[in-house]
């Protein structure tokens, strides 16, 4: 997560907007959606962490349970390109990380879409738990309390994007509408200096590591991928 800054009115005003139905990048509602059956899918990190980027100990796998250490990313060593990703994750109290997706320069953060993953907290949209940060909100706040686990399905699929949050879709998109830089589809602003519909759409996962005042850890389990 990265930390983004807005008035408590434009907030709501937003959360109004939702409510009406008029964000263009937003679906109405949320809707009901299954999570996979992912048994037979592939671990996207391997138990003894020799498929990833990072610095040493910067991470840890500890009975199938990944957690950082740091604040540096880990990164998958392969790169993905049209995929399904699982997987769950609980927060501690203050807790900050993300999920980069298909990153295109994995020295810059703003390089890639970052699905957040954090503390409940007010604030704004952009910033919610299942956003796409800074870019595109979820439909509802579906987060679990502080220390119970939360479950996303992540799809990438050409310029479709979409995620499952607990049961729910939250958001079904196409990154074509993202067609200038620094700019949402629904005119709000955002900080992007390439328009996302140009960002890479084959590229290393990562987890965003310990962020944050608090430095408090996100644990993250069960992460399984299908190539599609």
């Amino acid at each position: 997560m990265h930390t983004f800054n807005a008035s408590r009115s434009r907030s709501l005003a937003f959360t109004a907007l939702i409510a009406a139905g008029m964000l263009f990048n937003l679906s109405a509602v949320a809707e009901p959606a299954p999570h996979p059956e992912t048994t037979e899918w592939k671990n996207l990190i391997a138990a003894d962490l020799s498929n990833v980027e990072m610095p040493e100990g910067s991470w840890e796998m500890k009975e199938g349970v990944l957690v950082a250490k740091t604040h540096d990313t880990i990164w998958s060593k392969e790169s993905y390109a049209n995929f399904i990703l699982d997987l769950e994750f609980k927060v501690a109290k203050e807790s900050n990380s993300g999920v980069f997706l298909r990153s295109g320069n994995t020295k810059n953060v703003l390089a890639a879409l970052e699905v957040q993953v954090h503390e409940d907290e007010d604030g704004a949209l952009y910033g919610m738990v299942g956003a796409i940060y800074n870019a595109q909100p979820p439909a509802k706040k579906m987060q679990n309390p502080v220390g119970e686990w939360n479950r996303f399905t992540i799809t990438c699929n050409n310029s479709k994007a979409s995620l499952i949050f607990n049961g729910e879709k939250v958001w079904d998109i196409d990154l074509d509408n993202w067609n200038e830089a620094r700019q949402n589809p629904d005119g709000t602003k955002n900080k992007f200096g390439t328009a996302l519909k140009d960002f890479s759409r084959n590229g290393p996962i990562g987890f965003q590591g310990l962020h944050g005042k608090a430095q408090a850890p996100v644990w993250y389990r069960n992460i399984k991928i299908k190539e599609l």
